[in-house]
């Protein structure tokens, strides 16, 4: 599992271009027949994918390399980007169309993930944060996320989102999760840009041709970097930092956040004016 570590603005307006992609670029997300997961300091959430095959993945404390009780204390999120599968644990065994999302809440010893079909397997994006409290399983259809319509033809930001795991959805410690799906023609997310301080948040871009790339701008207003992304990668955003792109083709992307609060709209928002 690999771990990336808390990083101060003051040190990231210093770096160069390798450092920023080693400390919050995650280039590798899922990986055919294996649970390949990221650790990230920041509100201790883990990110990843789980990609069966033709056998089962449990996902387990043993298998991540952590110590006994750290995933009965998590709670999970889950959605899937591949073909029909399913998804156990403890005595519940949940069908996993493609688009589908669960919320696991706290207290399993193990995760079992599975494809229907190994020649169209199921593709799990996972996230996952401590949980100081334990809530039902909820199974997600995408047919029953919550839809917002976002966006300006003239700015080429109009955008769905798609929220899974939200108060008006299930119930949840910390955890937030959902997917933005961009109209034919925008390219532009989350603009104007914002922060939230009680909040961090992952990006994982996805759903775009394999030679097209994302210019995912990070860091503080008046200090901005960005980083170039590749399709099926992730950019950690903390607390501080702005979480803006643009593609050269059409995407969509899954944002997971956690934090103190689920306040959706809890943002600072930044006039694009102020960008430097």
């Amino acid at each position: 599992m690999n771990i990336f570590r808390s990083n101060h603005p003051d040190d990231v307006a210093k770096l160069d271009t390798q450092a920023l992609r080693e400390r919050f670029l995650i280039d590798r997300v899922f990986r055919p027949g294996a649970i390949n997961v990221s650790y990230v300091q920041d509100d201790r959430m883990i990110v990843g994918g789980a990609a069966p095959t033709d056998q089962p993945l449990v996902f387990t404390d043993e298998g991540i390399g952590v110590q006994d009780g750290t995933i009965s204390r998590r709670e999970f999120g889950v959605i899937n980007l591949g073909g029909a599968g399913s998804i156990r644990f403890g005595n519940t065994s949940i069908d996993m169309a493609p688009r589908d999302g669960l919320y696991i809440g706290s207290g399993q010893k193990d995760i079992t993930f599975e494809s229907a079909n190994p020649d169209d397997p199921a593709r799990y994006y996972v996230a996952s944060t401590p949980a100081h409290q334990a809530f039902d399983a909820t199974h997600i259809p995408f047919e029953n996320t919550r839809r917002i319509d976002l966006g300006d033809s003239a700015k080429a930001n109009v955008r769905t989102i798609h929220q899974y795991v939200h108060p008006e959805i299930c119930n949840s410690a910390q955890l937030l999760m959902g997917m933005t799906l961009l109209a034919e023609g925008s390219n532009w997310n989350t603009m104007p840009c914002h922060t939230h301080d009680r909040r961090m948040e992952v990006y994982f871009y996805f759903d775009m041709p394999e030679d097209e790339r994302i210019f995912h701008f990070m860091g503080e207003a008046d200090e901005t970097r960005h980083l170039v992304v590749a399709p099926e990668q992730c950019v950690i955003a903390p607390s501080w930092s702005i979480h803006s792109g643009v593609g050269t083709a059409s995407y969509s992307f899954i944002w997971s956040m956690a934090g103190e609060n689920q306040v959706f709209d809890d943002m600072d928002h930044i006039a694009t004016t102020n960008l430097r």
